[in-house]
Parts: C-alpha cells; structure tokens; sequence
C-alpha cells in the first residue's frame, strides 16, 4: 500500500467537485499489479486507519486525476503549431505529408514519435489518451508498445482512409479492413490498452471501407471507435455530396454501424438538433477540442445546445491542429469558446466544470467511469502532483483564493506543464 498527504481533488458520481484542503489518498495493488484507490478524503478521518506505515507527504501540493485527453493524433506531433488557411489546406500541407513518414520500414522514426509524444502527455499530467495513428499498422504498433513499456491506459487505432488521400498515406481497402482486425487481436485488452476503430473522416473512405468497419465494430463490441465529424463547413459540404443518401454527416456513419457507445467523434461543431439527439440516443461522445477549433478557424461548440440535447462530452487537445499538450490551455480555451459560443448569451463554465471535463467526464464519454480520470476508490491511481506556486504570479494568485473554484480558475488561467511536478502512472 502507497499512501499520500496532500490537497486532494476528486469528483462526485454528478459531477461535482469533491476537495480536502488535507487529504489522505491511499493506493494498492490488484490482482494484476496496477495501483487502484483503496481511500480518498480528509487526511484527520483516515489517518489512523493506516497508522505506523510511511506516508508520502507534499506539502503545499495539489494531488488530481490523471487528466484524459479524448482525442489527439500522436503522428502530428510535429506539425503542431503550422499555418494554414483552414482544415483542409492544413491536411494537405502538413498532416498528410509527415503521416507519409511512417510508411518507411524503419520503425525507428514511429518509436522515435511516439516516445517524444508519450513523454509530452507525461510532462503535462496526461494518464489516458485517445489517439489517432496513421493509417499504417506499424505506427500503431510503435505507440502500443511504448505505452506497454510504460504501464499506461492508452487507447489507438489504424486510421482508415482508401480514398481523396494522396500517395504514401491512402489505404487499400480490403487490406485495411484485414490490418484493423489483426491490430485488434494484438492489442485490445493487453495490460492497459485498447483499440479503437479510426476512419479519418467519412469522406476520406469509401462506403465499402466504411461498411467493413462497421462490421468489424459489431464484431468487437467492446473496441472504441474514433473519427471526426462536422469540424468544418468545407468538410459538412463535402460529406453532403459524397453521401446524399444520408440525412447529415454524423448520420453517415449511423448508416454504417459506427454510432454507439465507446464512440467518439471529435469536433461536432455543425450539427443540427436531430444530430444532438442521434448522439444521446446511441451514446455516442463528443472529444470538444477547442484550441483546434479557434485555430483552423472551424467554429465554436455549441455547449447550450449540447446539454440541452442531453450529449456526453469530454475534453481534447487535437494536438496537431491543437496548439497545447497543457489540459490547463485547453481547459481555458473551452472557457472562452462557452462564453462565445453559438448561442447570444453563451455560457460561463465553472472552473469544476472544466476540470472536469478533461478528467472524470471525458473518462465517461469513453465509457471508462470509475477506471479513470477520478480519485475515488476502486480507480486506477493515475494522478497528478501540482504546484499551484510552479511560478511567481501563481503562487502570488493562488495564496489569495478564498474558495476552490478561485484555485481552479486561478491554475486553469495561469498553469501551464510547469504546474506538473509529478505524474503517477498506476
């Protein structure tokens, strides 16, 4: 048994903040070696249940959940921060060309990326990701095993894409279908790792590949599946040409098998309200990733309109086209994409509302409440260790806060990866 003394942070089954200004956290092994909470809360109710066995103690500190990151591409680490004049011209001038890399035999380059994006979530308190690999079975054998090495909840796929894709990237169909099954019988459900079934988007597969990933997803009810959907107008128009037949974007892949629950499409900008409802119904998520969304200029997520529909969401950094691996950037940028929104009033998130989006709730929307993204007992025991004074303005904002939600907000607006003095992997 592990057991740690600090300021403790976790969350309620509704959402709610729970917060001891002295907590106790303590962790133990399960059958499989992975650390889960055994008991969380105030350090004076439980110490003397653990009486004589060495405690860990940070004062001053912060301990959280692991943050989960709901949709990001490992292979566009270093595309981040490129210009561009929108989503599309984006991918064709950046993405698809380094995607084309991972192509080479060598699979230093893949293991080379995916142990500088593993450290990147590391240094910035990040326990769970999902994440998009290229659309070659050696880039996601590359994170799989990095990952592996490094005991962590990691869930990645094989994009699919076997049309309007150039060379070095573009699949052939049946092969996918073929790849995509052999990777889920590699990797879904060894240690702590799962598979998700990643069509890029609908229009950069054709309706046979996208009907064999649906087969494939009612074969394996228990993989994820992952894409994107209604990010931009361009793309909405597009989907609408190459699809008639169906009544929007997100219902092209209804009409292909691939809404359901442990589905997350990243984006979901431009639906409609009868989308919104097709979201509820299937338990389907929505991965709200607005630094992306504010920089490939495609729009605001509409937080009004999805509450009121009753959608599950959580947060993302969509790192490429996202400009931070920081949940505290991404966490302030959804702050101001809710003031902003698509509606006239908008809405002002509360700081334990964000937080809680990029932990506990984006946990949900993977179907993966209670496992992670939260500190109560019977979770995995990913947390992270913050220092609300890592720099002189925050320590100076964060000794002046009267309540937990001025600390949140205080270390939402102000932190960045030096908040992270410590990441534990359970």
């Amino acid at each position: 048994m592990h057991l740690y003394r600090s300021a403790l942070l976790r969350f309620a089954d509704d959402g709610s903040a729970l917060y001891d200004e002295d907590g106790l956290l303590a962790t133990a092994p399960d059958e499989r070696g992975v650390q889960r909470v055994v008991a969380a809360g105030p350090w004076q109710a439980l110490a003397a249940r653990h009486a004589g066995q060495p405690v860990t103690h940070w004062p001053g500190r912060l301990i959280a959940p692991g943050f989960v990151d709901l949709h990001i591409h490992y292979p566009q680490t270093d595309v981040i921060g490129s210009p561009a004049d929108g989503l599309l011209p984006w991918l064709e001038t950046y993405t698809f060309p380094h995607e084309a890399r991972f192509a080479d035999p060598d699979p230093d380059h893949a293991a080379g990326v995916a142990r500088f994006f593993l450290d990147e979530l590391a240094r910035n308190g990040v326990t769970t990701a999902l994440a998009f690999a290229t659309s070659h079975p050696g880039s996601v054998d590359a994170l799989m095993a990095e990952a592996r090495a490094r005991r962590l909840r990691l869930i990645s796929g094989k994009v699919l894409q076997d049309r309007h894709s150039p060379d070095g990237v573009r699949d052939q169909t049946e092969q996918s279908l073929i790849d995509t099954e052999a990777l889920i019988h590699r990797w879904h459900g060894v240690a702590r790792l799962g598979y998700a079934i990643t069509p890029r988007f609908a229009p950069t597969s054709t309706p046979a590949q996208l009907g064999g990933a649906g087969e494939i997803a009612a074969r394996h009810p228990d993989v994820w599946i992952q894409s994107h959907v209604a990010e931009n107008l361009d793309e909405v128009r597009w989907a609408r040409e190459l699809f008639p037949a169906s009544r929007s974007y997100l219902g092209v892949y209804a009409d292909f098998g691939l809404l359901r629950e442990r589905a997350i499409y990243a984006h979901c900008i431009h639906l409609d309200d009868a989308d919104r409802a097709l979201m509820r119904e299937t338990g389907a998520a929505a991965a709200v990733s607005p630094t992306s969304n504010l920089f490939l200029g495609s729009g605001f997520f509409d937080y009004t309109a999805a509450d009121r529909a009753g959608m599950t969401y959580g947060l993302a950094s969509d790192v490429g086209g996202g400009t931070s691996f920081s949940p505290f950037r991404t966490m302030l940028t959804a702050y101001y994409v809710g003031r902003e929104g698509q509606t006239k009033a908008g809405v002002s998130l509360s700081p334990e509302q964000l937080w809680w989006q990029h932990t506990a709730g984006a946990a949900q929307a993977l179907g993966l409440q209670g496992v992670v993204g939260n500190l109560q007992p019977g979770c995995e025991a990913d947390f992270v260790v913050l220092n609300p004074a890592a720099t002189p303005l925050l320590a100076r904002r964060t000794q002046a806060a009267n309540s937990l939600a001025e600390l949140l907000f205080a270390l939402i607006v102000l932190g960045d990866d030096r908040l992270v003095e410590c990441t534990v992997i359970a």
